[in-house]
């Protein structure tokens, strides 16, 4: 079981807003989780919380990876940023999806970086 938070690369944002939206999409797709697949949640906690943060070139990419987790019923959640700091209000930061079992996130993500 993990949880996947993926950051858009294209843009310029510091490392602290980075830290932040990738904190927003986790906790927005976790609990998203826990309402529509209850037993992914709790075996997810259970095993430690596994998490991994991944970078997507750019925001068509982002939402090719948001209607691949969609088409596999993995709960996922896009992060539009408030833009009060660093980007324009409104703006897809990044994408949470999960927790979910290995083998039918990997489906999602498996050819992505490291962030």
């Amino acid at each position: 079981m993990k949880q996947a938070i993926i950051i858009r690369a294209d843009l310029k944002i510091s490392t602290g807003k980075i830290a932040t939206q990738v904190a927003h999409a986790a906790v927005s797709s976790a609990l998203l989780t826990k309402m529509k697949k209850r037993s992914w949640f709790y075996k997810w906690e259970l095993l430690g919380q596994k998490k991994v943060v991944l970078k997507a070139k750019d925001l068509a990419e982002l939402k090719k990876l948001k209607k691949k987790a969609d088409s596999l019923k993995i709960p996922n959640v896009l992060i539009k940023d408030a833009g009060l700091t660093e980007v324009k209000p409104g703006t897809i930061t990044a994408l949470g999806i999960g927790p979910a079992p290995d083998e039918i996130i990997n489906k999602v993500i498996g050819s992505l970086p490291l962030l």
